[in-house]
């Protein structure tokens, strides 16, 4: 072999092993990640979730079926794609304008959507705040707030149990200043609507929850941190259902 011709093949070579590296780390570079434990996340930090997917495996019609309201549930993690997806389909945002997955009057959007997290893989125990904006959550306080909540939801014990609990809440003077006082039952509908978004996310996933209605509101306000302004309407335990 002429040393010219050894020169280029080595040459290739290395541009061979440089593209794979390069390949390597554009890969990485798009697969969020998630730690364990995440030691070094602080109140006030702001977590990006992974995308929602926009076509899962069940139907419209076999999550209409199927759904039911569960309250038992294994002790096993949800994992974070799962929650994320039930966010998105909550309160995500689906168009460019800022529509999103549930109507809301005059697009005033009151709706507020908070997550006490128990047992979801690769997220720290602790209370956040779903900011549908960039589709990320906020860490509001760390610490399993589970059992506070329960008590404060009149001892149920699914949401004891739950892997994650939902609580939505509203800001009732966002759709009141458009609406009057008919703007307040414009957002009881819309509250109606997300809760019914996340049981059929949640059938189409194969997970389980129930909506809760009978909580205490001063004492549901104290332990997720829900400020002044906003009232709690429902508190939605999610978690893996029993056999």
């Amino acid at each position: 072999m002429l040393f010219g011709e050894y020169l280029k093949l080595r040459a290739s070579r290395y541009l061979v092993v440089i593209s794979l590296i390069l390949l390597l780390f554009i890969i990485l570079a798009k697969i969020p990640f998630f730690p364990e434990h995440e030691e070094d996340m602080k109140e006030g930090t702001g977590l990006k979730l992974p995308e929602p997917r926009m076509k899962g495996e069940m139907s419209v019609e076999e999550a209409l079926r199927n759904r039911r309201s569960i309250r038992e549930y294994q002790q096993k993690a949800v994992k974070l794609q799962d929650l994320s997806q039930i966010l998105w389909a909550a309160q995500g945002i689906t168009s460019s304008w800022g529509g999103r997955t549930a109507p809301s009057a005059g697009a005033t959007y009151p709706l507020e959507v908070y997550v006490v997290v128990r047992n979801v893989s690769h997220l720290k125990k602790g209370i956040y705040h779903y900011i549908p904006q960039n589709h990320s959550l906020l860490l509001l306080q760390k610490g399993d707030f589970s059992q506070q909540l329960m008590r404060a939801s009149l001892n149920q014990k699914w949401v004891g149990d739950a892997a994650f609990n939902l609580v939505i809440a509203a800001a009732f003077s966002r759709t009141t200043r458009v609406y009057g006082e008919r703007g307040i039952r414009y957002v009881y509908l819309e509250a109606g609507h997300a809760a019914q978004n996340v049981y059929l996310q949640v059938t189409a996933l194969g997970l389980g929850c129930v909506v809760v209605g009978a909580f205490n509101d001063e004492m549901v306000k104290a332990v997720v941190g829900i400020p002044a302004d906003q009232k709690p309407i429902y508190v939605i335990p999610v978690g893996v259902p029993k056999d």
